[in-house]
């Protein structure tokens, strides 16, 4: 495997997620982009050869199949898998962190 790798990002609209995916485009790799709106997250990541963006519930089993799916058909697999989504409930829980 050479060193160049295909990302797929989760929550890419925003915060983290922009940047982990511009920080992948511009160290060479593939990046797929994901979020709830796929229009959002291209108007975050900006246009480039090596991007995909797609839509993206992670609680959505279907989205899942389908971003994957569209992500070997343009880059051929997935090496690294960035999970920066959150869900809008847990955002700023007050609950107390358990133990692993």
């Amino acid at each position: 495997m050479t060193g160049k790798k295909v990302w797929l990002i989760t929550g890419a609209g925003r915060g983290l997620g922009v940047d982990i995916a511009r920080a992948g485009l511009a160290a060479g790799h593939s990046v797929v982009a994901t979020g709830r709106d796929a229009a959002k997250v291209a108007a975050a990541v900006g246009v480039h050869d090596n991007l995909l963006t797609t839509k993206l519930d992670v609680t959505r089993r279907p989205d899942a199949k389908a971003t994957v799916e569209a992500a070997v058909a343009k880059f051929g697999r997935l090496d690294v898998l960035v999970n920066a989504s959150v869900r809008p409930d847990e955002c700023h829980s007050r609950r107390p962190a358990r133990d692993a």
